[in-house]
């Protein structure tokens, strides 16, 4: 367990982070220090993994609070249409595809080229989608094609 100074609070302006309701707080937390290199420093309630230099919260969602009166909060399903996704950038996406496989990562492809960056994706254990990226081209003003139903 880390002190304070590892936990998401601004000494000034703000920080952000982003908050996963997920099934099983322990497996979720041991994924992303696991795979990302994290480091865990609030074990539940909610977990906090720092990872670079952001964090992840995760927990288990549940019913209305009076501060979010409407809300539920509840783990994606099998199924559910991405509205969101973590986009991670890392500097050699050959080298984390590697390490990512061989502790377990089930990635949805390969990393492709895409002209202005090589990527890929891998779901965490809740199957929220998580992109991989390494900025190639676009370091060099040369971009993605853009798709016919973009124009």
């Amino acid at each position: 367990m880390s002190d304070s100074h590892d936990l998401p609070y601004p000494e000034q302006g703000l920080v952000l982070t982003h908050f996963l309701t997920v099934r099983d707080v322990a497996r979720s937390r041991d994924f992303y220090a696991d795979i990302f290199g994290g480091r865990v420093v609030l074990e539940e309630n909610p977990a906090i993994v720092k990872v670079a230099n952001s964090w992840i919260i995760l927990n288990p969602g549940g019913g209305p609070t009076p501060d979010k009166p409407d809300v539920i909060l509840a783990p994606r399903e099998s199924g559910d249409p991405v509205s969101s996704f973590l986009n991670v950038r890392v500097a050699d996406i050959a080298t984390f595809y590697t390490d990512a496989k061989s502790k377990g990562a089930q990635f949805l492809t390969e990393p492709l080229d895409r002209k202005a960056e090589i990527r890929c994706y891998l779901r965490d254990p809740d199957g929220y989608l998580i992109e991989i990226g390494q900025a190639t081209g676009m370091l060099h003003g040369v971009y993605a094609d853009r798709h016919a139903e973009d124009s």
